[in-house]
C-alpha cells in the first residue's frame, strides 16, 4: 500500500508541477500585456499632448509678438512673383516672425496667401503675425508731397502749384480743368472746374496722374459747400426764391467775394452789395462793375477779346469799355459767365449768410479795407479821397 501511494505521488508530482507553471506563466503573459499598454498609452497620451500643445500654440500663434520685445524698424521689400514660402522664409531671417511655416499656414488658412502686395515696408519686430499679414496685404503706403492752395487761386495758378509740388503735370492738369465732360463726371454744372477747387492743404504721392489729384479737390468742394447750405438753409431757400441761385451761382458769386478782399469781417458785407446790385429795382442797370472779373477775362479764357489781347497786367479804358469780354462786368449786367477763383469756405458762408445792408458800392482805402458807401456821391468822393488823392469837395 506504501509503494502504491508512494507511485502515485510520483505520478502526480509532474502533473501539478505542470498545472503551478501554467498559472505562473499566465500571470507572466497579462502583467506583460498589462505593461505594453501601459506603455502605448503613455506614447498615445504624450502624442496627443504634444499635438494638443502645438495646436493651442498654433492658435495663438497669430497674436503673439515676433523674435523681439522692443519696437525695432526693419525694411522689408516684397518682390513681385514672390511666393508665400520666400516672403515666410524672409520675415524670419529679418527677426520678425518665429516659424515661417506657420506664417504661411496662417495665410493660407485665411485665404489671403495670393493677395500679398508688392512694395516696400516698415515693419516692427513687436507686430505679431496678423500685425505683419495685414500690413503686407494693405501694400505699401506711397510717399507724399504736400501741396497748398490758397484761396482766390485760379485753376491755373492750382495748376502749376501741382507742378511746382511735383504731384502732376501742369499741362495735364489744365487739360482736364477745361473738359466739359471731365467736369461733369465730377458733378460740376459747368464748362471747366473753376470754381471747385478748394484751397487746403494736400497730400499726395508725387508723380501720380492729375485724375487721382482733381477728384479730391472737387469732392472737397462739395462737401463743404454742403455743410454750409445746411447750416443756412433758410438763406438758401431766400437766395433761390429772390436770385435764383443755384449751387453755381454761389459758387460763382463767392469767388466774386474772394477776390475783393481778404478781411473776413467785410466779405458778408461785400456779399450783401453784390446781391443789392442784383436785385433793387432802384439800382439800374444791374452791373456789378468789378475788377478782377475783367482781368479774369482777359488771362484765362482761351478764348480772348481783341482788347483783352492787349493786356499787360493793367486795367485800362479799353478794358472798361469792351463789350466782347464776357467777363466784363462794367458791360454786362448779372453774373460773368462763371466763378473767376476758386473760394474758401469764409467766401461761401458770405454768400450763404449775406449783410443786410444799404450799400451799393465800395473802393479800397489801400491798407486792405474798403470804404463803403450808399450813394454814388458819396461813393465819388471816397474814389477821390482813396484813390485819386483828390481832397474833399473836388469833382
Amino acid at each position: 500500500m506504501s509503494g502504491e501511494r508512494s507511485n502515485r505521488a510520483a505520478t502526480a508530482t509532474p502533473s501539478e508541477g505542470r498545472r503551478g507553471g501554467s498559472r505562473g506563466a499566465g500571470r507572466r503573459g497579462r502583467g506583460g500585456q498589462l505593461a505594453a499598454a501601459l506603455i502605448v498609452f503613455c506614447a498615445v497620451a504624450g502624442f496627443l499632448g504634444t499635438v494638443g500643445y502645438f495646436a493651442v500654440q498654433a492658435l495663438r500663434y497669430p497674436d503673439r509678438p515676433g523674435p523681439f520685445a522692443g519696437p525695432r524698424d526693419v525694411k522689408v521689400v516684397i518682390a513681385k512673383g514672390m511666393s508665400l514660402a520666400e516672403i515666410a522664409r524672409m520675415l524670419a531671417e529679418k527677426q520678425l516672425i518665429h516659424h515661417p511655416e506657420w506664417f504661411r499656414f496662417y495665410a493660407n488658412e485665411r485665404g489671403v496667401a495670393q493677395k500679398i502686395r508688392a512694395g516696400a515696408y516698415t515693419l516692427s519686430a513687436y507686430m505679431t503675425p496678423k500685425q505683419v499679414l495685414d500690413v503686407l496685404l494693405s501694400g505699401a503706403r506711397e510717399p507724399e508731397v504736400p501741396v497748398t492752395i490758397p484761396e482766390g487761386k485760379n485753376m491755373l495758378e492750382v495748376a502749376r502749384l501741382l507742378e511746382e509740388a511735383g504731384i502732376c503735370k501742369a499741362s495735364e492738369a489744365e487739360r482736364l480743368m477745361r473738359d466739359p465732360s471731365y467736369a461733369l463726371s465730377l458733378g460740376v454744372n459747368g464748362p471747366t472746374l473753376e470754381g471747385y477747387l478748394y484751397p487746403d492743404t494736400y497730400r499726395f504721392p508725387p508723380g501720380i496722374a492729375c485724375t487721382r489729384v482733381l477728384p479730391t479737390l472737387v469732392k472737397r468742394s462739395q462737401r463743404v459747400l454742403g455743410e454750409l447750405k445746411a447750416q443756412n438753409f433758410e438763406n438758401l431757400r431766400i437766395l433761390n426764391r429772390q436770385y435764383h441761385f443755384g449751387d453755381r451761382e454761389i459758387v460763382l458769386m463767392a469767388s466774386l467775394v474772394e477776390k475783393e478782399t481778404a478781411r473776413g469781417e467785410e466779405r458778408p458785407r461785400i456779399a450783401g452789395v453784390f446781391l443789392n446790385r442784383l436785385h433793387l429795382p432802384t439800382f439800374k442797370p444791374h452791373r456789378l462793375e468789378t475788377d478782377p472779373t475783367i482781368i479774369y477775362g482777359c488771362t484765362i479764357p482761351a478764348q480772348r477779346s481783341a482788347a483783352c489781347q492787349q493786356f499787360a497786367g493793367r486795367i485800362r479804358r479799353i478794358h472798361l469799355d469792351d463789350a466782347d469780354n464776357p467777363y466784363n462786368t462794367y458791360t454786362h449786367e448779372g453774373l460773368p459767365p462763371g466763378p473767376i477763383c476758386n473760394p474758401g469756405r469764409a467766401a461761401l458762408a458770405a454768400v450763404l449768410k449775406p449783410d443786410s445792408t444799404p450799400y451799393l458800392y465800395f473802393v479800397s482805402r489801400n491798407d486792405g479795407t474798403h470804404q463803403f458807401s450808399v450813394t454814388f456821391e458819396e461813393h465819388n468822393a471816397a474814389v477821390n479821397k482813396y484813390q485819386r488823392q483828390k481832397p474833399a469837395g473836388t469833382p
